[in-house]
């Protein structure tokens, strides 16, 4: 039997958390240029797999061997405790999101930093997030795919799938949602860009946000949340929710 709950699953890095100038700063730590944005979207994940692909200059080949690997994540790490952000009017959709008794809101990652878990907790928090708000807060390892994980989440919360949502701004994040049985919300601003997601992977244009703005607006539109006053956020949130997230789902 299913609730009446809607669920949404919602991505990190790429999609909420404005990845790419906290790659960059903890790069240029080492001495490493990653080269303007939009090539980078066109190549693939540095971020994620920190391995030295044909594409990168030599000096990143020559500072991606393991122990050279392991400085600059300890560097992303900290970036990212102190100084990443998330896209200008994610904390308010995210808010909006949480104030809602009737949506069933989380977040699925495969952030690579340090106790990714904590370092997304700190992340937030300076925006005015707690994570303990979300239903359920997990990571997934670089040698998974999320399509169990989103599947597990949605059956255990039991929700019809034609109420299930996914965000993400890979293709890989798309063939998740599908392969669950959600419908997938992506963005072109994240770590592929929409000529990428669109013409190599033919990801519906109809699915994809070019902005967190349009994100923003498509998910209030599809969740039937007029736009919300921000103040009255802040102080509603806290109150309107009971966490029942479990860790390590």
């Amino acid at each position: 039997m299913y609730q009446t709950k809607k669920l949404i699953i919602l991505d990190a890095d790429g999609t909420t958390i404005d990845a790419y100038p906290a790659i960059e700063a903890a790069f240029a730590q080492h001495g490493m240029t990653l080269g303007e944005e939009k090539s980078f979207q066109k190549r693939h994940h540095l971020f994620k797999y920190l391995g030295g692909l044909k594409e990168f200059p030599s000096i990143i080949k020559k500072n991606l061997r393991k122990k050279a690997r392991k400085k600059i994540v300890d560097s992303l790490t900290d970036v990212y405790r102190t100084e990443a952000r998330l896209y200008t009017g994610i904390p308010e959709m995210i808010q909006s999101l949480l104030a809602a008794p009737d949506i069933v809101v989380g977040l699925v990652t495969r952030n690579v930093t340090n106790e990714p878990l904590d370092t997304l907790r700190m992340l937030f928090a300076r925006h005015g997030i707690d994570v303990d708000q979300f239903d359920f807060f997990d990571h997934v390892p670089l040698s998974e795919g999320k399509t169990a994980q989103f599947r597990l989440i949605r059956e255990r919360f039991q929700i019809n799938p034609a109420r299930a949502y996914a965000c993400g701004d890979e293709h890989k994040d798309f063939h998740a949602a599908i392969g669950s049985g959600m419908h997938p919300f992506m963005v072109s601003y994240g770590f592929e860009d929409h000529d990428r997601l669109v013409e190599k992977f033919a990801i519906p244009d109809e699915v994809i946000s070019r902005s967190p703005a349009a994100l923003r607006q498509r998910i209030w539109h599809a969740f039937d949340i007029p736009a919300p006053d921000v103040q009255a956020l802040k102080i509603a949130t806290p109150s309107r929710r009971t966490n029942t997230r479990t860790a390590g789902s």
